[in-house]
């Protein structure tokens, strides 16, 4: 079952726009599934500064 979307606005640069329509072109991924999955990429690079997110060094 998928998930529940949120809407939201974002600005990206022209470059990034063309990139993007051309990479949906070429493999018929929706832009939104890739702006998705960079911002899994971002979220998992700084998934240490999250709350609740201490390691188990941290905590002794």
């Amino acid at each position: 079952m998928a998930r529940k979307k949120v809407s939201t606005t974002i600005y990206i640069t022209p470059e990034q726009n063309e990139l993007l329509k051309a990479l949906n072109q070429k493999t018929k991924v929706p832009v939104a599934e890739y702006i998705r999955q960079g911002i899994d990429l971002v979220l998992e690079k700084y998934k240490a500064q999250l709350p609740g997110q201490a390691t188990f060094d941290e905590l002794s």
